[in-house]
């Protein structure tokens, strides 16, 4: 798979002498839809800008988490600006994306790199945004619920209309990740679930505590 840097926003080169030092932080994604929307709608925020040059490595095609992984370690081990990078990847349902435990293996086993999973997928984050998500879905459930919850056409999203919601879609998140917890339930079977606000707390953007991952 290939992948393109999006070439928006300034570069992500540390400045010498200035103050406060910015935490470098690629974003890794599919090429396409409400991720990279999602991803840019968060450069835009003023505390998100003042904590972090976030930037986004975008797959030209539909991203198979293995290789998004494999691309963010090579990054992170060739570059040494950079201090995290993260991939952002969905489970898939009824047919699961194939090595996912060998993805998130790869990504737990080099320092700087995480994991955002998203299951099914990564609207059921955007619904979190809305309401509580608590029953098991399809990813064409979710695609269909999270397009009626804001009413948009298409794949692509207006992500400003996302980010005032967005503490209440971490909440609502965190809280599902501890009932999987307590119930010992794991990927991929933890199913509604969604680790984006732990994306959201990396990158300065969660509202709710404003703590770091």
């Amino acid at each position: 798979m290939s992948v393109r840097r999006n070439r928006g926003g300034k570069s992500l080169k540390r400045k010498v002498g200035t103050r406060p030092v910015k935490r470098i932080i690629v974003a890794f994604c599919e090429g396409e839809g409400s991720e990279p929307d999602y991803i840019k709608g968060l450069q835009r925020l003023p505390e998100v800008a003042g904590n972090a040059a976030l930037s986004i490595e975008l797959s030209d095609r539909h991203g198979v988490p293995y290789t998004l992984v494999d691309n963010a370690v090579a990054l992170k081990k060739t570059d040494p600006e950079v201090d995290e990078c993260w991939c952002l990847f969905d489970v898939e349902w009824p047919q699961n994306h194939p090595r996912l435990s060998d993805a998130i293996g790869r990504a737990d086993s080099v320092a700087g790199v995480y994991v955002a999973v998203s299951n099914p997928c990564f609207e059921v984050w955007l619904i979190m945004h809305h309401k509580n998500v608590t029953a098991f879905l399809t990813t064409d459930q979710a695609e269909q619920f999270s397009r009626a919850a804001d009413e948009r056409p298409g794949k692509h999203i207006n992500a400003d209309l996302y980010m005032p919601k967005r503490g209440d879609a971490v909440r609502r998140a965190e809280t599902l990740e501890q009932r999987h917890h307590s119930n010992g339930t794991v990927s991929p079977h933890d199913n509604p679930s969604s680790g984006v606000f732990r994306f959201l707390r990396a990158v300065g953007a969660d509202p709710t505590t404003g703590r770091r991952y």
